[in-house]
């Protein structure tokens, strides 16, 4: 498996994994995704061969993106890599590409000495992510509440 950049011809594959991981994942279009990658700070993928199977967009603090949870963390830190997502193929899960992927994305963070942000959701309930995050030793520093969901604010100093 290799792991290298995201570029413009990885979107539709990334999409279609996104998908693949909803709920978990917020579901957003192909141009909505392409943009997600244009804002980013870190975009990465794993590959075999020339299949993605799995990828992780960081955004960093005080870009346009207008999701309210990453709002939560741009009012409250300075400095930050924001997980917006992180989503592995469904025919290749519990392979190891998601701690992978969120090795790299805290050796940069380490190499920029800036925390790593996320979120998971708490209501509903999402215990498999839960524990991949403890696994990483993120720590939860708030809670934002909508008004059909709830999610855990993150943060792995």
């Amino acid at each position: 498996m290799d792991l290298r950049e995201l570029t413009h011809h990885d979107v539709g594959s990334m999409w279609v994994i996104n998908e693949q991981g909803l709920p978990g994942t917020g579901q957003v279009s192909k141009q909505q995704m392409a943009g997600l990658l244009n804002l980013s700070a870190l975009s990465l993928g794993v590959f075999r061969d020339q299949e993605l199977l799995g990828f992780v967009i960081c955004l960093p603090p005080g870009t346009s993106y207008g999701s309210l949870n990453y709002a939560w963390f741009n009012q409250r830190f300075e400095t930050f890599m924001y997980v917006d997502r992180i989503a592995v193929a469904q025919h290749h899960r519990d392979q190891g590409i998601g701690s992978m992927l969120y090795d790299e994305v805290i050796a940069r963070s380490d190499e920029q000495g800036v925390p790593v942000a996320a979120e998971v959701k708490s209501r509903p309930p999402n215990p498999g992510s839960v524990r991949f995050h403890e696994r990483f030793r993120f720590k939860q520093v708030g809670e934002l509440h909508h008004q059909d969901k709830s999610v855990m604010m993150l943060l792995r100093a």
